[in-house]
């Protein structure tokens, strides 16, 4: 490769790694294990200006002494790099939390992602949780900073937070989300580095963990959602209509307007709701649409009444799925996938289902999550649609197929386009049909 944009891409991969350690740990680097970023002000505006200074290095390079590859690269990284300058000129970042995710559901999962092999990793992560309070008042300075930019959220996307921070708020430390890898030891740690290993987790948790996530509940309680508006609008925000301007290409990498966008909208909802239709004729159902949706809300052979039975019926179809595979795809990844439940404490405010990416270095599977929460809720024939577009052929195959590329330069194994990852995923529930689902 090209020296100067190999040195770029280098550069600009070893700087997102020190900014962000949890990413780093993510990515199966172990550099920064005893570390949380930061998550004040200031560390968004330095990584700005890191970013600034990259695309200045990326605007002096002569595209035309590159090959075709490298011209591809070249391309890829300036658009991610526009990107995330633009989101960070728009200071976006001041909204970091919500009912659906934020700093204060993915802390306490931050132990999914670091390795638990010697003494040194327990160490690792005590260290981290004893940064958690620091890192914590940064986030609140952050967010009141945010309010008095008018950075202010809308109240309905905050339903659910305080309660998904109370659950942090414990008084025993074991019942804690964060005592997780306490719970276990591999076979090489002994009985006696166990006992203090655990004790010290229970005193960083109820010292550290417990007061901070204590603080942050009584801001969002007394200051943060009484200052929350009413509307939803982003044209409400700080330059909110170029904001979200900025967000369409973002998410589209095209230069459409909201109007335009809004308008393919209606249109895939008619066409939509036209495929429905035709599958209610189908049925021979006697009613209409209306009356077939509340028959599939509210008829018992569609739902399950215990946690346990719904991810049996998804893990049974996922087994069935991968059996189908090979028919589809002549190279599969090497890296697993497993199925966990939604964790309690964030399950209410998430999605039906997500895909957490598996780690870079091969050490840690992919991980399909599926929301237990209120099953009246989780109608069984969603099964097939959400579990080909979160596990396989979807996102698990996509992501852990792209980090296995290891010929091509780290940012583009380890980040991506929503377009593109999304728009995979919806391609991956039609071949559903192709294998007889």
């Amino acid at each position: 490769m090209n020296p100067q944009l190999a040195k770029l891409f280098d550069d600009h991969w070893e700087a997102w790694l020190r900014w962000d350690p949890l990413f780093a740990t993510s990515v199966g680097d172990p550099r920064y294990n005893d570390r949380l970023p930061a998550g004040d002000e200031a560390h968004y505006q330095d990584w700005l200006e890191q970013l600034r200074g990259f695309r200045a290095r990326w605007q002096a390079l002569d595209a035309a002494t590159l090959t075709s590859a490298e011209r591809l690269n070249y391309e890829i990284f300036a658009l991610a790099l526009e990107n995330e300058i633009t989101e960070l000129e728009f200071h976006g970042y001041r909204l970091p939390l919500s009912k659906a995710g934020g700093f204060h559901m993915y802390l306490p999962d931050m132990h999914l992602l670091a390795p638990f092999e010697r003494e040194q990793d327990y160490e690792n992560y005590l260290a981290r949780l004893e940064a958690l309070p620091r890192y914590m008042a940064q986030s609140i300075d952050l967010l009141r900073g945010g309010l008095a930019s008018s950075f202010v959220p809308a109240r309905v996307t905050l339903t659910g937070v305080p309660a998904s921070i109370a659950a942090q708020c414990v008084d025993d430390a074991e019942r804690s989300a964060f005592f997780e890898p306490f719970r276990q030891f591999p076979a090489q740690i002994e009985a006696a580095s166990r006992e203090k290993l655990q004790k010290a987790g229970r005193e960083a948790i109820l010292t550290a963990v417990v007061p901070a996530y204590r603080a942050l509940l009584a801001f969002i309680e007394t200051e943060y959602l009484p200052a929350a508006r009413e509307g939803i609008a982003a044209a409400d925000l700080p330059e909110g209509r170029a904001f979200y301007q900025s967000r369409i290409r973002y998410f589209t990498t095209l230069d459409l307007t909201a109007e335009a966008v809004h308008q393919i909208g209606l249109e895939e909802v008619a066409r939509i709701r036209a495929e429905m239709e035709a599958v209610i004729r189908e049925t021979g159902f006697g009613g209409g649409l209306r009356a077939f949706i509340e028959f599939l809300r509210t008829d018992p052979r569609f739902y399950v009444s215990t946690p346990l039975e719904l991810l049996k019926e998804t893990a049974y179809l996922m087994k069935r799925v991968d059996g189908e595979l090979p028919r589809l795809f002549k190279t599969l990844p090497r890296l697993p996938y497993g199925l966990r439940p939604i964790p309690e404490f964030s399950a209410p405010g998430q999605t039906a289902a997500y895909y957490m990416l598996g780690a870079g270095d091969g050490s840690k599977a992919g991980f399909y999550y599926v929301n237990t929460y209120d099953l009246k809720s989780r109608p069984l024939y969603e099964i097939e649609a959400l579990s080909l577009h979160e596990a396989v052929p979807g996102h698990h195959l996509q992501f852990a197929l792209q980090q296995e590329l290891t010929d091509l330069p780290a940012f583009r194994r380890f980040s991506g386009f929503t377009s593109f990852v999304e728009g995979w995923a919806l391609y991956a529930e039609r071949l559903g049909l192709e294998m007889g689902f």
